[in-house]
């Protein structure tokens, strides 16, 4: 018996507006409770979560690159990162063989990109840290680590990610969670510009028509690469949200963005880094 016929059958004469409005809400919690089950015991959610506690505190006290994938990283000397921490978001590793050397992390949640670039995300080495959604699409090695989502109770910093992540409406964001969770002092963003040419209403998926004019290379959201437009309030909401939870604890986050546009954390000059 599903749970309309359940329904019925204990309330019979209940209006159908109100039956409507309360089956959804029914199935709303089905919904989650089932998500939280499978991500309890799932097996790749158990392995998922064991290899993340191994990375609680790894790096406390020290400091890590964030690497966006704006056009500021054309004008960036990433050649200086070859022996930091740094994360890499999405599809950076079309820069790998060109910088000679792969980011420490890799992180992409975005079920969009991860369907269109499942060759070359096998293909990492390093290890990568990827949405949960995506575990039936991605084959699971011993540098796959599966991050939960989690959108209900409105924004949130998880400090804990083994139970899950906010995404913030970016991946940068996700990138802040994880370096939280291992215990870095100093977070440092390059190449997040914060600046898209390509206009439209948050979260459309549009298909890309030509070079793409918003990232480090044109061929990134390539001609037919599905994709959805930026959230820009929302990723500064998760943002400020994030600045808020370091320097809490006396730890911080710093733009060294060549000309970005973000205006949340303190601007310093990225050459006097090193």
């Amino acid at each position: 018996m599903g749970i309309r016929s359940i329904y019925h059958h204990f309330l019979p004469d209940t209006p159908r507006s109100t039956f409507r409005r309360s089956y959804n809400i029914i199935l709303a919690l089905w919904q989650v409770t089932q998500s939280d089950l499978i991500w309890r015991f799932h097996p790749k959610a158990v392995i998922s979560r064991s290899r993340l506690r191994a990375y609680r505190d790894k790096h406390k006290g020290h400091r890590c690159f964030i690497i966006g994938n704006g056009p500021s990283l054309n004008k960036t000397d990433l050649s200086l990162l070859k022996h930091e921490v740094t994360f890499g978001l999405n599809r950076i590793y079309l820069l790998f063989d060109e910088i000679g050397f792969a980011t420490t992390y890799h992180v992409t949640v975005n079920k969009l990109v991860i369907e269109q670039s499942l060759e070359e995300l096998s293909n990492l080495s390093i290890p990568s840290l990827i949405a949960w959604d995506a575990r039936d699409l991605i084959e699971f090695r011993r540098n796959t680590i599966f991050l939960q989502s989690v959108i209900r109770d409105g924004p949130r910093f998880f400090k804990n990610i083994t139970k899950g992540i906010w995404e913030g409406a970016t991946v940068t964001y996700v990138a802040m969670q994880i370096a939280y969770y291992m215990g870095f002092e100093k977070v440092i963003l390059v190449g997040v510009d914060h600046n898209f040419t390509t206009k439209g209403k948050p979260h459309t998926t549009v298909i890309s028509e030509g070079d793409d004019p918003n990232h480090f290379s044109p061929h990134y959201f390539g001609k037919d690469f599905r994709w959805q437009l930026p959230d820009l309030e929302t990723s500064e909401l998760a943002y400020r949200i994030a600045d808020y939870q370091f320097r809490k604890l006396g730890r911080e986050i710093v733009d060294a963005t060549i000309g970005g546009k973000l205006e949340i954390f303190p601007k310093v000059d990225y050459e006097s880094l090193f």
